[in-house]
């Protein structure tokens, strides 16, 4: 890459130093859950108003979605994603005020350069709510919104740890109803059906599941009903529960072992049993393009970043995430980066750290290293076509 490229996008992202920091403390202040980020939906589109960016509001029908998108005309296009809800309970215990400002660094990067002509194409921002409940990128991918406005596409995430490689599994998530009798439960508990020992026998022979699942695997959820008194045979139970796994080809193997569990609870307890899985659909695994992740990795170690090997990193199960699902429909990275902490993300501790100037920080350094594997994307034809056949190649499952 030349000099000129790399200083335009340096020096922009260190202009903006202060005006991220701002939003990114703001946001962090003002925890809204997915799909009520009212606040930071306004902040964020007006703000690249004013920077100049074309803004479409509301976009795929979520009312806190959101596309900016900058031209010089023809050419390749690369889109960025923020993401900025918070978690119930925790606030921005993943970080995502700091993935909201990434976003806006390597966007304004990339603009910089289109307005100097060192790149041709198009700059697109893509505002993904909801990340943590109900995956606003999904409906962002089934609206096709990334796929006609982009080629490739690309976003940081903040984790204790550097990392190119680590999984992020598919998921689904259903929820499970019993149906039983009521009656009375000293009186005459035989003539009841009850709707909770379904639901516990469900349970544990998806506990008993895990001994016989790939290690890789996840099943976890909680009860949401389990009746109303303790005097009475519940005559409904309830319970939602998450399903993970390294590619969706597993989980569609896992769902429906899970789902034979409860079957099975439901045959043996006389209950009538419901199972309703995501009307979305399922979060996909991270399908990490090899020829854009390098370049990104060449510009981390420039800045003195080490990373584990590719062996160990997939040995590290993180959690899952709806760009996934982009990253399926076009060439694709989602690397996680360092704040400085040794906390999980979804903790408290994570929270705190989230807000530090430390991690601010690294969130800058980790964007300057994207905006210039992006800048790469435009300008090295090569390589472009390397992440196309890599990503025509699949993913194996």
């Amino acid at each position: 890459m030349n000099s000129a490229v790399e200083n335009v996008i340096t020096h922009t992202i260190e202009g903006l130093n202060q005006e991220l920091r701002q939003i990114s403390v703001q946001i962090h202040d003002n925890p809204e859950l997915g799909n009520r980020e009212f606040k930071a939906h306004e902040l964020l589109t007006n703000y690249l108003e004013k920077q100049g960016f074309r803004v479409q509001r509301e976009a795929a029908g979520l009312k806190t979605a959101f596309i900016a998108q900058y031209t010089n005309g023809p050419g390749r296009r690369v889109g960025f994603c923020s993401e900025y809800d918070a978690l119930p309970g925790v606030g921005h215990g993943c970080g995502h005020n700091l993935i909201a400002i990434s976003g806006i660094a390597c966007a304004m990067a990339m603009k910089a350069l289109l307005e100097k002509n060192l790149i041709q194409g198009t700059v697109v921002l893509f505002g993904t709510p909801a990340e943590e409940s109900t995956s606003g990128k999904i409906d962002m991918v089934a609206h096709g919104d990334i796929q006609k406005n982009v080629d490739v596409a690309m976003m940081l995430h903040p984790f204790a740890n550097d990392c190119l490689y680590a999984l992020m599994l598919a998921l689904d998530h259903v929820v499970v109803e019993f149906f039983g009798k009521a009656s009375h439960a000293g009186m005459a508990p035989w003539n009841g059906i009850n709707a909770l020992d379904a639901l516990m026998q469900g349970w544990n022979n998806m506990s008993m599941l895990r001994q016989q699942t790939l290690t890789t695997n996840r099943l976890h959820g909680i009860i949401l009903e389990g009746g109303k008194s303790a005097n009475v045979i519940p005559d409904y139970a309830s319970a939602k529960f998450y399903a993970r796994s390294v590619t969706k080809t597993q989980l569609a193997e896992l769902k429906v072992k899970l789902e034979h569990c409860f079957q099975a609870a439901a045959q043996a307890t006389g209950c009538q049993v419901k199972m309703t899985w995501s009307q979305n659909g399922l979060v996909e695994d991270v399908f990490t393009n090899d020829a854009i992740i390098m370049e990104y990795k060449k510009y981390m170690q420039e800045e003195g970043v080490e990373f584990p090997s590719r062996a160990d990193e997939e040995k590290t199960t993180t959690g899952s995430t709806d760009m996934g699902n982009i990253s399926y429909v076009v060439p694709s990275i989602h690397p996680g980066f360092a704040i400085n902490t040794t906390a999980a993300n979804h903790t408290i501790e994570f929270t705190k750290a989230a807000a530090t100037p430390e991690a601010h920080e690294y969130t800058l350094r980790a964007a300057r290293c994207l905006a210039k594997t992006a800048a790469s994307v435009y300008l090295d034809d090569a390589l472009y076509q390397q992440a196309v056949a890599d990503f025509k190649k699949g993913k194996p499952q």
